[in-house]
């Protein structure tokens, strides 16, 4: 097991889960594509009908955040690391739109946006997305990926109120021997 695995999911506590869901994700999600989300959540045990759900839900509100959530959820804590990344890379692009950001995170920059702000929940669903992303590039072996990724959320949080400097010192200490 890498130090990577050790790490938890790396974008969001319950508490800020529900958060952003509350105020941010719950608006304008058609109540078939709710009744689809909260039944996954039910079979989640079971996993081809909770993606089934999952995939219904998508048809239904293919861009809200709530359903692209769910999913990223699903697939990462079922292991799907390549299938997480894709949403988290389908989130990226819609949390840039949806701040005004530039579509490319790289072009990027701290005056763009709100980022400072515990407050301002757009500019932080768009850095959870980022350290999401950087996390996933990590764990499937796109280090140097990962490393920019997380400069950049550094760069837009210096703050560091998401704890990027964690990932950063993982990184770090990527092969170096723990006895050392």
């Amino acid at each position: 097991m890498t130090r990577l695995d050790e790490l938890r999911d790396p974008g969001r506590s319950l508490a800020e889960d529900a958060l952003l869901a509350q105020a941010l994700l719950g608006g304008g999600l058609p109540a078939e594509a709710e009744r689809h989300l909260r039944a996954a959540g039910l079979v989640y045990h079971l996993d081809e009908a909770a993606e089934e759900h999952l995939r219904e839900a998508q048809v239904l509100a293919p861009s809200h955040a709530a359903v692209l959530i769910g999913l990223y959820r699903f697939y990462f804590y079922k292991g799907r690391l390549k299938d997480a990344l894709e949403v988290a890379e389908v989130c990226l692009v819609k949390a840039a739109r949806d701040n005004g950001l530039a579509p490319d995170w790289r072009d990027v920059r701290a005056q763009d946006a709100e980022f400072s702000a515990y407050e301002a929940l757009l500019p932080r669903f768009y850095l959870f997305t980022l350290k999401s992303y950087a996390y996933l590039k990590m764990r499937l072996g796109e280090i140097e990926e990962g490393r920019a990724a997380i400069s950049k959320l550094l760069e837009l949080d210096p703050s560091d109120k998401l704890g990027a400097h964690v990932l950063l010192g993982v990184l770090d200490r990527m092969g170096q021997d723990d006895d050392g």
